[in-house]
């Protein structure tokens, strides 16, 4: 049976750098005889902001307006706006979502936070029952393909803009691990724009070359649920027994579970070996 992958992508520009990345993917997953469906969010010229009109019909509450509550509540009774309905397909279809595009401000494009703010639903990809590794998307593989504009050097613990790791947190475990998906590598084109010609063909190459094999790697390691107390009353902090055991460890559990220690080397970039 085929595999299915969406490319959510975010470029202005056919000649960029993302778009080649973006074409690379099409290419070598529908090579694997892939089912590949790319939402090229400017040309779709998706909507960024979550207002009132991703609901068709009466609100429950017009005098005191609750998008998530909203949108839930028309999501169960099929009362989403169309184009949010088609991407909300794409990705129930989709068993693996690629998320391509230029970091911006170290996050994504605002069309595509539009896109995650909007299409991500209450009910559809996460419950306060469901979520994290026993997310609703918990078969489902997703990763970030990003460009940067800085080095990768200024990306490190001791560069200007600080530990990359740092930053994907909120994207890879607040967005994406959160919905339950297993989340693979990032693949990170450093500076395409301050790079020669051979160094980017070298960039496409190896992005390439990880596409043949990407099915069968290990996504990152989150910090399950099981290990915390998931109760008000229990603060849904990590178990004593789990605090106790890690005590004497030298590194955290993960870049937001690091317990005041030093973070994991890579926990955001790589899979533990």
């Amino acid at each position: 049976m085929a595999r299915n992958v969406l490319i959510v992508y975010a470029h202005q520009s056919p000649c960029s750098f993302n778009a080649a990345l973006k074409d690379a993917a099409v290419e070598v997953l529908q090579k694997q005889g892939c089912q590949v469906t790319v939402s090229d969010l400017y040309s779709l010229n998706f909507k960024a902001s979550a207002t009132a009109e991703d609901v068709i019909g009466e609100l429950k509450d017009p005098e005191h307006f609750h998008y998530g509550e909203e949108t839930m509540l028309a999501w169960q009774e099929g009362h989403l706006s169309p184009d949010i309905m088609e991407e909300q397909k794409k990705v129930k279809a989709a068993d693996l979502i690629i998320f391509q595009f230029p970091m911006y401000w170290f996050s994504v494009p605002a069309i595509m936070k539009g896109w995650i703010d909007r299409v991500l639903t209450q009910g559809f990809a996460f419950t306060f029952q469901a979520m994290y590794n026993n997310g609703i998307f918990k078969e489902k593989k997703a990763m970030l393909s990003f460009t940067t504009g800085a080095s990768q050097s200024m990306y490190s613990p001791a560069g200007l803009n600080g530990d990359l790791n740092v930053t994907l947190w909120p994207l890879q475990n607040g967005v994406l691990h959160f919905c339950g998906f297993q989340v693979l590598a990032p693949e990170i084109s450093y500076s395409p724009g301050y790079c020669p010609p051979e160094a980017r063909t070298q960039i496409l190459n190896s992005w390439r070359k990880r596409l043949e094999g990407l099915w069968t790697e290990k996504p990152l390691t989150f910090t399950p649920c099981e290990l915390f107390n998931l109760s008000f009353q229990g603060g849904f902090m990590l178990k004593d027994e789990v605090q106790a055991a890690q005590a004497k460890k030298k590194y955290g559990l993960t870049v937001g579970h690091h317990l005041g220690k030093p973070i994991p080397p890579n926990n955001q970039i790589k899979a533990d070996d």
